[in-house]
């Protein structure tokens, strides 16, 4: 439908108006719409996109690598940045941390840490660091921040027991606590969709079989389940494997539910029209499934996914952290808290518990876009 502009010329569209006066958008229009009137789940998409970049280049944010150490600071406090500095002359910007000197405690035995506000560690941006690899492939040295001069010591977020920056450790385990859940859900989404799909198409004994083995699924104890399934995998076996081998035993335990959602989804819709023409048409089960029934409810399919990548996270974290999970080298958030195990540990240094902070906020945030996904599958409903 169009319009002739008398002043212009110009043919012009005409936007198509419903009952009530609203516009005909797209679906997918519609549902970007709404999801946008979703400020919880505004804010839960900016997160998560700022936690899969930096799951994508730690090496670049990161102020020093994994490879770095330094074991006279050991447990150091957090160092905090001053933006300015009396030079004698007037105080100008300069932004720093001050070194730290050990002082050991003889009535605890412990070493202590104070600020040197005589040997300041000038900090900037994009800093010649240490070497290392862009997403493995792209030799490079520059770091988004960290002090100016390389080799000074530099812990904001504190230390480890070895001396290690916990916030580039922190960084660094972005990528595989944020990809695990990813990569889990979409194995899961795999199984999910094809064994509910099969179920909800054929119906009958293929439907009981099938849910008679989801409800056997389903009624196993999970967290023994995963300690059972990840106790077996051998110490011997290279990290990558281990990294791999735990995103299938999430899978396999993370697909019943999506399954039982999309059986329901099929049951409901075998005997539409457009199934029917399908099925007349020569086109066998798969194809049925996810060409002509599945983007029926795709917008269903997405919410499900991001509710189910916290699950996967959350359930990494805690297999890492007892210590059958992932395991070091490779550094997670769930990794990165075995440090923290110990109650005396953290009461000295809390900052270790950074990691678990990460964890947290990258599962809300999932949340939030969950609900917000989820509200806008329905663009119709008011």
């Amino acid at each position: 439908m169009s319009t002739f502009d008398e002043t212009t010329g110009l043919v012009a569209p005409v936007a198509r108006k419903d009952q009530k006066g609203r516009g005909y958008d797209g679906h997918w229009a519609l549902v970007w719409q709404k999801f946008l009137r979703h400020r919880l789940g505004v804010a839960g998409g900016i997160v998560v996109v700022l936690a899969y970049i930096v799951a994508l280049v730690p090496e670049f944010l990161a102020p020093v690598t994994l490879e770095s150490y330094l074991p006279a600071y050991s447990y150091a406090p957090p160092q905090p940045i001053h933006w300015g500095r009396d030079d004698g002359e007037g105080w100008r910007f300069f932004p720093h941390v001050n070194a730290y000197k050990s002082v050991i405690d003889y009535n605890s035995g412990r070493r202590l840490f104070e600020e040197d506000p005589e040997t300041p560690i000038a900090l900037g941006l994009f800093v010649r660091g240490e070497p290392y690899r862009l997403l493995g492939l792209v030799p490079a040295d520059i770091h988004l921040f960290g002090p100016i001069e390389q080799g000074q010591p530099f812990f904001i977020a504190g230390a480890d027991r070895l001396g290690r920056d916990i916030l580039s450790r922190t960084i660094y385990g972005t990528r595989i606590s944020m990809t695990i859940g990813l990569v889990g859900v979409g194995l899961s989404l795999v199984f999910g969709i094809l064994i509910g799909g099969i179920s909800g198409l054929f119906g009958g004994v293929v439907d009981n079989i099938i849910q008679r083995f989801i409800e056997f699924i389903q009624s196993v104890p999970s967290i023994p389940l995963w300690i059972g399934l990840a106790a077996a995998i051998p110490p011997s076996v290279p990290p990558l494997q281990v990294y791999f081998f735990i995103t299938i035993i999430l899978s396999v335990l993370g697909w019943t539910s999506l399954a039982r959602v999309v059986r329901g989804r099929f049951l409901a819709m075998r005997s539409e029209d457009f199934v029917k023409a399908a099925r007349l048409d020569g086109c066998g089960p798969v194809r049925i499934i996810f060409r002509h029934m599945l983007p029926s409810f795709l917008s269903h399919i997405i919410a499900t996914i991001s509710l189910a990548i916290p699950g996967m996270i959350l359930a990494e974290t805690a297999l890492s952290y007892l210590g059958i999970g992932l395991r070091t080298p490779i550094v997670s958030w769930g990794v990165l808290l075995q440090e923290a195990q110990n109650v005396r540990t953290i009461a000295s240094a809390p900052w270790l518990l950074l990691p678990g902070l990460a964890v947290v906020i990258a599962v809300l945030a999932l949340n939030f876009l969950g609900d917000g996904l989820r509200d806008a599958a329905d663009p119709y409903a008011d």
